[in-house]
């Protein structure tokens, strides 16, 4: 986890200091809800807040040339490098303790994710400038599938074109060498 990207980074993302008061807000009216829980708030927001803190400070967002990589987590800490080809879209929502605070979030939804319905491989709550954010992932996913298309002799083209050719060539064979033996039977009767 320790391994550093190789790729060029072009932004860091930034996290408002009010997810902590969202995430601490959020844990009271959950608390609330489930009755059982409201005498033990404020051992619960005290936990919450010594928590809060740690994971903020692991919580990274970086956008490179090629990738949106996102680290987060204290117990259990996750790294996810998303390749910026792959996402689809930011989608962007604000719940209303999220709108009181003005902080806002953002689902990144790629092509072919394995998560069910209306699930997403990574969510990021708190960024500075989200919508800024958002635009410059995907001006950059924009700038990196113009530069393929009109590059498609790039060394990660090469390397599909050349499987695809590969696997053509071995598709022909294989129906060359299936003719020859129809052929053959079709002769001995």
């Amino acid at each position: 986890m320790g391994e550093q990207s190789r790729h060029k980074v072009l932004r860091e993302a930034e996290f408002d200091p009010a997810i902590k008061t969202y995430w601490v807000l959020s844990t009271i009216i959950i608390c609330v809800v489930c009755i059982v829980t409201i005498p033990l708030i404020p051992v619960i927001v005290l936990i919450v807040f010594w928590f809060m803190d740690r994971w903020i400070a692991r919580l990274k967002c970086t956008l490179t040339d090629r990738t949106l990589e996102i680290k987060k987590g204290v117990l259990n800490r996750v790294q996810s490098t998303i390749p910026l080809e792959k996402i689809t879209d930011l989608q962007m929502y604000q719940g209303p303790i999220m709108r009181m605070l003005g902080i806002e979030g953002f689902k990144v939804e790629t092509a072919g994710q394995s998560v069910g319905p209306g699930g997403s491989l990574v969510n990021m709550v708190g960024i500075v400038n989200t919508e800024d954010f958002r635009e410059a992932v995907l001006e950059q996913r924009d700038r990196l599938a113009a530069r393929e298309h009109a590059h498609p002799s790039s060394p990660v083209g090469t390397q599909a074109s050349a499987v695809s050719d590969e696997g053509a060539a071995r598709t022909l064979e294989e129906i060359s060498a299936t003719l020859k033996r129809i052929e053959g039977h079709l002769a001995n009767k």
